[in-house]
């Protein structure tokens, strides 16, 4: 299949060019030498034999990787690696034969394939927790005694290895250990418990004191609306005892009634509506008079 990427075409014909050009200065070098010795009769002679195509040499060959990895860079392939500005793990200084081996097994969470001994110390530092996975105190106990029963049976094997180092666990006060942290476990739970309570508590009642805020809003808004609209609707019909020229002399209003004392637009008090303006002459007449 042709690569279809452009610029490892052109770096791929620089190199071939290269090549072809140290294979005609061999050509050239094989066939002044045979020119100056003669040919044998067997086998002919030496320019008329195909000369082996040479490989590129390792100038040209380390200029291709170059070319390939600046374009590679150029293309941002080298950009955000796991491992960008950090050190290389696994480079301590000292050569190991087995880092790809232990690199695996690390790598791959593989189980079952290191010695026994060093198998004991992984297991006895994950015992905790894999206790605390347990419900039970009978299983409790079945697993320290199986840790024992393969820690006695390292020690007493003759296979060699790393010496074994990991101590058996007293019954009794694992199961002890497993009950108090257990009980640490459940008094915590409890606590996280109550603290969500509160929180939750503490949330429902500041909701509540924001919905009676809004309420009390609402209703003193309303009651300043409603004023705004008494104010205007007066504000439209004109004053109390102020009519315009248009109402009659009996006042404003549904009643007609003026306060005592009120003048009306003639310029009489309202406590004297029932009498008529002073006839000519300074003669009063009654209201009901002709």
């Amino acid at each position: 299949m042709q690569d279809q990427d452009p610029h490892r075409r052109a770096v791929q014909y620089r190199l071939d060019r290269l090549a072809e050009q140290d294979r005609q200065d061999a050509d050239s070098g094989a066939a002044q030498d045979a020119g100056e010795s003669s040919a044998s009769p067997a086998t002919g002679r030496a320019e008329d034999r195909p000369a082996a195509p040479r490989p590129p040499s390792m100038a040209a060959r380390g200029s291709f990787a170059d070319e390939l990895v600046r374009q590679a860079m150029a293309r941002g392939e080298f950009d955000d690696l796991p491992l960008t500005g950090k050190p290389i793990p696994g480079l301590t200084g000292r050569h190991d034969p087995d880092w790809w081996l232990k690199a695996l097994i690390e790598r791959e969470q593989i189980t079952g394939v290191l010695p026994e001994a060093l198998q004991l110390r992984k297991d006895d530092a994950a015992l905790d927790g894999r206790l605390d996975q347990e419900r039970t105190e009978e299983r409790v106990r079945e697993l320290v005694e199986e840790l024992n029963a393969r820690v006695v049976a390292a020690r007493r094997q003759l296979l060699g290895g790393p010496p074994v180092v990991t101590p058996v666990r007293d019954v009794e006060t694992e199961v002890a250990r497993w009950h108090e942290r257990r009980r640490v476990r459940r008094a915590e739970a409890a606590q996280r418990e109550r603290e969500e309570s509160a929180a939750a508590a503490a949330e429902h009642r500041a909701a509540a004191e924001h919905r009676a805020a809004a309420r009390s809003r609402s209703g003193v808004l309303a009651l300043l609306r409603g004023r705004s609209r008494a104010q205007g609707g007066t504000g439209d019909t004109g004053s109390p005892g102020r009519g315009s020229a248009g109402e009659s002399a009996a006042g404003d209003g549904p009643t007609g009634r003026r306060a005592p004392g009120e003048r009306t637009t003639d310029g009489c008090s309202a406590d004297r509506g029932s009498r008529a303006p002073s006839a000519p002459g300074g003669a009063a007449t009654d209201g009901g008079g002709a």
